[in-house]
């Protein structure tokens, strides 16, 4: 673990496996009130041959500082401590938000990016009549019932509850403004008539039981990619630890065998 100091927040990060590894580094990137350790097992297995960096975004997690920004503002972080570490291509694999910051900085710097792995994420929040006025409801109930009742539903049916209890506990300790305010840059994310920019080979991996972020909005998403190989696993939102290992197993094939 080691920190660094970006723009009035404390950043804490992981750089793990060997600098002559197979590839350039993976950059894994988290989602809305999760932390790194939701990369545990992938980063376990991909340190063993090739780079792999994990950060924890401003104001979750290990990392202290304002959530008062964009998700622009996010994708900044992330490549401060990129250029603090002195990697310049890298693979970006973002889970959620953390999906939204990668295509961000697919569009932002595209001459950096080797290809790109979206997880349980999209490019435009897009909400019925109904689900939108239960959106707006939510955010006016007491702070820890919103973040359980949003971390709740973000696993599929059957996932053990103790184990939900835990992260809904560690989901709570990230400071109601960072929530907020990053809630509200999610709901503003718009890159959906943009995609066609995006020329790198992408994988999009969705769970099926997604409630958060449907997977029939990933779907509408991927016809817009130019290059994008889609994958649909028996999940909810959580992907990184509902199916560890099988996520784990798409992303080798993605950026090993397939390149």
């Amino acid at each position: 673990m080691a920190q660094l100091e970006v723009d009035g927040a404390t950043l804490t990060y992981d750089d793990e496996g060997p600098r002559d590894g197979d590839g350039v580094p993976l950059v894994f990137i988290h989602g809305w009130t999760a932390n790194r350790h939701r990369w545990d097992h992938q980063m376990a297995h991909f340190a063993l041959t090739r780079r792999v960096i994990r950060l924890d975004l401003r104001g979750h997690g290990e990392s202290a500082g304002s959530g008062r920004r964009s998700i622009e503002e996010l994708a900044g972080d992330v490549l401060a401590v990129l250029d603090h570490l002195k990697v310049d291509r890298f693979v970006p694999v973002g889970h959620s938000m953390g999906g939204m910051i990668s295509q961000t900085l697919a569009l932002g710097h595209p001459e950096r990016i080797e290809r790109m792995v979206l997880v349980n994420s999209i490019s435009r929040m897009a909400f019925s009549r109904g689900r939108g006025l239960l959106m707006a409801v939510s955010t006016r109930v007491p702070f820890k019932l919103f973040v359980a009742a949003n971390i709740q539903r973000a696993f599929a049916p059957g996932y053990p509850r103790e184990e939900i209890r835990e992260y809904i506990r560690a989901s709570a300790t990230t400071p109601r403004e960072v929530v907020m305010t990053c809630y509200d840059a999610m709901r503003s994310f718009d890159i959906l008539d943009r995609l066609g920019e995006i020329l790198v080979p992408t994988l999009l991996v969705h769970g099926y039981h997604d409630i958060q972020l449907p997977v029939a909005q990933m779907l509408r998403m991927a016809k817009a990619y130019p290059d994008a190989v889609v994958r649909i696993m028996d999940a909810g939102h959580e992907l990184p630890v509902e199916k560890p290992a099988e996520l784990t197993s798409t992303l080798d094939w993605f950026v090993s065998e397939r390149a």
